[in-house]
């Protein structure tokens, strides 16, 4: 098996190394062919475009990296609550956990995404929360998850089972809850504190840290983990205890009008059952212990929204697919976002009735009108950009903007292949990740969003010298450019969307553009602009 992935490794680099070996020599090419006139003038252009809205389905979400927990209100999209149910699975099994044991502790730690910003005047560290959406209070509840988290489909036992966005509507998880193992009486705030690591005086950089106690029922753990057993079936290997313990269920509520979520590690989450067991039974000396258990297993991330608030589904219902709509309302997670297809509709001003693509292709090359192949270019395409202004008039809070879009070939499920040779990948810092294909949302002297630039210079090339095929793109809020996998979208069958990008299921934010419509303003409204060089006749 390392030997075969080792072979598509290899396979899918020299793959990539020739398709950009191609792109430059091609792109060489037309350098030359331009480059050979003695004189040559650069221009741009601007060519039509249809943007419209599109609602989305529940989304697939037990394949994310990381996950949303708490409740995030935005002005124009209302209050979304997201909670997570998830195994957890122990680190060792058949336990021993000796003579007399007895019960101190049950921590649970589950790391939030920081930065540290240096430390205070008394030598403390200090840090920032990178992905904490709002600042008040929620209500947080943990309790025993009594539903199963199936591995497999049942209908078809040789696909994963998915669960979506919607689960807690076609589930219910409130109905298979077990023991409360927390709950903030007092409501529950995502702190900049530091908490406390395993050892004596260690401190961990923030992170959601409770007791799974209650005083009502304070054997609960001594008794699930059998304590003054062994030998026990559940606790012998992973699926054993996952039938037997089928996980937590971390539920989410609105405490007062606001709210707040934040993003969870739960990769690196865990749980001590810290106790103590019997060493001499003549002196009566202990010894403390511990066991373990991870968050590896199945994860679900819940996504509600707003059920009153109906601004998503109106845009839906009255998308204009002939000329586009005046506004465009992208959403992440169970949200909305933008069909754009490049070069459609009709070009009244060429005569010959060429439709708008085929007009921009006689621009810029030589083809065969049989075919539409290229046979050579008249114009070297410098550079292709989308622009998308904010409507600043409906987005009115610079804190609840996005700082980054997404486009996306709809008809293969990727980014397009201006991303992949974008060579500003930042994995340790997704903000300013990819930010020559897809620049970080430009804002003015008060902080409000103005406009989103996507280059795409290498798809339009594609369009012109190898005859691609003009998909239909799609436009994504993201709250990481580097998450591209993979998210089913619900029931999608007869959908002109199957997938999105997980790194827009984790992003709770939206914003409102202009689009492509007739009505809007031209100097707002979303076009393609090309800038050329072309040999002077």
């Amino acid at each position: 098996m390392k030997k075969i992935f080792k072979a598509l490794k290899i396979t899918s680099s020299l793959l990539i190394l020739v398709l950009i070996v191609a792109c430059d020599k091609d792109f060489a090419s037309i350098k030359s062919d331009i480059e050979g006139s003695q004189n040559f003038e650069t221009d741009n252009t601007l060519y039509p475009i249809i943007a419209y809205n599109k609602q989305l389905n529940p989304v697939q979400t037990n394949n994310l990296t990381s996950n949303l927990l708490g409740v995030y209100k935005d002005d124009n999209y209302g209050l979304t609550t997201s909670s997570v149910v998830t195994q957890i699975t122990p680190t060792t099994f058949n336990p021993l956990f000796g003579e007399d044991p007895i019960l101190q502790t049950v921590i649970l730690t589950i790391p939030y995404y920081s930065t540290n910003e240096g430390t205070d005047d008394e030598g403390n560290t200090e840090y920032s929360l990178d992905s904490l959406y709002g600042g008040s209070p929620i209500n947080l509840s943990i309790y025993q998850n009594n539903y199963f988290l199936r591995d497999l489909n049942p209908d078809n036992i040789e696909q994963a089972q998915n669960y979506y966005s919607n689960a807690n509507s076609t589930i219910d998880f409130d109905s298979h809850v077990g023991e409360l193992l927390y709950a903030s009486n007092n409501g529950f705030t995502f702190s900049t504190a530091e908490i406390d690591g395993e050892e004596e005086d260690e401190k961990l950089s923030p992170g959601l840290q409770v007791s799974l106690i209650q005083d009502t029922n304070p054997d609960f753990w001594a008794d699930t983990l059998f304590f003054g057993e062994e030998g026990r079936e559940e606790l012998s290997n992973a699926n054993n205890f996952r039938e037997y313990f089928r996980g937590l269920y971390f539920k989410a509520d609105i405490r007062d009008s606001n709210g707040s979520m934040i993003m969870l590690d739960f990769s690196n989450a865990y749980i001590i059952v810290n106790y103590s067991k019997l060493i001499d039974a003549e002196t009566g000396q202990r010894d403390d212990a511990s066991y373990r258990f991870n968050f590896t297993g199945t994860r679900v991330n819940t996504i509600e929204n707003d059920p009153s608030i109906t601004v998503i589904a109106d845009a839906d219902a009255a998308a204009n697919q002939t000329e586009g709509d005046e506004s465009l309302y992208l959403k992440g997670g169970e949200g909305s976002m933008a069909i754009i297809e490049l070069f459609d509709g009709d070009d009244l001003d060429d005569v010959s009735g060429d439709n708008t693509f085929e007009t921009f292709k006689k621009d810029f090359a030589e083809v065969d009108m049989t075919t539409g192949e290229f046979i050579e270019p008249k114009r070297l395409v410098n550079e292709a950009n989308l622009i998308f202004y904010v409507d600043q008039n409906q987005v009115l809070s610079p804190d609840q903007e996005p700082e980054r879009v997404i486009l996306y070939d709809l008809n293969n499920n990727s980014p397009l292949i201006d991303y992949f040779f974008d060579a500003t990948t930042n994995g340790a810092d997704p903000l300013n990740s990819k930010i020559f294909h897809s620049n970080i949302l430009e804002r003015n002297e008060s902080e409000h969003g103005v406009r989103y630039k996507i280059r795409l210079t290498e798809h339009i090339n594609n369009l012109i010298l190898r005859d691609s095929t003009n998909v239909k793109l799609g436009l994504f809020v993201s709250t990481n450019v580097n998450e591209i996998g993979n998210s089913a979208i619900f029931d999608s069958e007869n959908e002109a969307v199957e997938n999105l990008t997980t790194g827009t299921v984790m992003d709770p934010k939206g914003t409102i553009l202009y689009g492509s419509n007739p009505n809007v303003a031209e100097e707002k409204r979303v076009q393609l602009e090309i800038f050329y060089t072309e040999p002077e006749n």
